[in-house]
């Protein structure tokens, strides 16, 4: 069995047929996140170190740390800024180095920035995962000797110089090429894991039957494990959750084995607790004076105030136990034992009632 191999110093994920399906957790990324961006802009880490730790506590067992900042501020006072090439490779040591003083968790190192991902590397500890090489030609002669320098696995993305086709017999050839290119390198192919392209279900709607047929073929005929980024499926649609909630499941039957995701379900805010607050007061609904926040929002089906894990992981727990990969089902019960089981419980008292003598 095709087992890809990923360590910090003291843990081991694998990524493989006959493993649970591995979580790539995804929300150390600065794009699209501007506040996140801003703080690391000003050198604060601390939101970093806790998605690191709240994603770890969610089921992730790799974190993905992406360095494509943009430090429109610095960029002002110095044109080097500008430059991808200038910025990442500092900031993707520094955020490597904050990740690993909070968890030992392995890592994936990502960036389109060769000096960005050599720079994780030497920061990294154990075997990252490098994220990631495609079929362009430039990209191969870039990537593929610093995976046989630093013997780490890599994420092979199915795109060349022509773009992302639409054609998934295209994105296979390119797949393949990428696994045979490796080769000359000395890789081999348990250390490629191959993204397909999930295309989005809302604007090609075999996009679901195409990633699962391309996981299929890439697992028979080149032997490879595969990984995707899980929310493209539902972008821009409505209940995304419930879109990626069944998308999983069934691409983990087909085949894959690991997903780039967000672990976490993010916590209800003081604005969403204010406004159902308003809502039951003008309904005439009396709320005991000395209810918290959190009473509060899992009384009303909000969720929680505090991070969690998420839909998804919910969905991924259950594939795995349904697909004999969970043994005896023991992640799943203790996915779902409440808070005190977890903590150990309280005693039990007697068994049952007492006859009386």
């Amino acid at each position: 069995m095709t087992r890809t191999v990923i360590e910090s110093n003291t843990k081991t994920a694998i990524i493989g047929f006959d493993q649970p399906f591995c979580v790539i957790g995804e929300r150390i990324n600065p794009t699209g996140r501007k506040i996140l961006n801003a703080e690391l802009e000003q050198g604060d880490f601390s939101r970093v170190q806790a998605d690191a730790i709240a994603q770890v506590a969610a089921g992730a067992t790799v974190l993905d740390i992406n360095s494509g900042a943009v430090f429109s501020n610095k960029m002002a006072e110095d044109v080097r800024y500008a430059d991808n090439n200038f910025v990442e490779p500092s900031l993707m040591k520094e955020l490597v180095e904050k990740v690993q003083e909070v968890t030992d968790t392995p890592l994936c190192i990502d960036s389109s920035v060769p000096g960005a991902l050599e720079a994780g590397l030497e920061a990294a500890n154990g075997r990252p995962l490098l994220n990631s090489v495609t079929g362009e030609e430039e990209r191969l002669e870039l990537v593929l000797p610093l995976v046989k320098k630093y013997n780490v696995p890599v994420v092979a993305i199915s795109n060349d110089d022509t773009g992302i086709s639409e054609d998934p017999d295209v994105r296979f050839a390119v797949a393949k090429k990428i696994v045979e290119r490796a080769a000359d390198f000395g890789i081999p192919a348990h250390d490629i894991v191959v993204d397909p392209l999930v295309m989005p279900i809302g604007a090609m709607g075999t996009a679901g039957l195409q990633v699962f047929a391309l996981v299929r073929r890439l697992r028979e005929e080149l032997g490879v494990n595969t990984t995707c980024g899980a929310s493209n499926i539902s972008f821009g649609l409505p209940n995304r959750h419930g879109i990626n909630n069944a998308f999983l499941p069934m691409a983990m039957t087909a085949g894959m084995t690991s997903a780039i995701m967000n672990p976490v379900a993010l916590p209800i805010g003081p604005k969403k607790i204010a406004e159902k607050k308003a809502e039951i007061e003008a309904a005439g609904i009396i709320l005991p004076a000395d209810m918290d926040d959190e009473a509060f929002v899992k009384l009303f089906g909000m969720g929680s105030t505090l991070p969690r894990a998420g839909k998804e992981m919910e969905a991924i727990r259950a594939a795995n136990f349904l697909t004999n990969n969970d043994d005896g089902g023991a992640e799943w019960i203790k996915f779902n034992a409440s808070p005190e089981d977890q903590a150990g419980g309280r005693g039990r008292r007697g068994g049952g009632r007492r006859r009386r003598a």
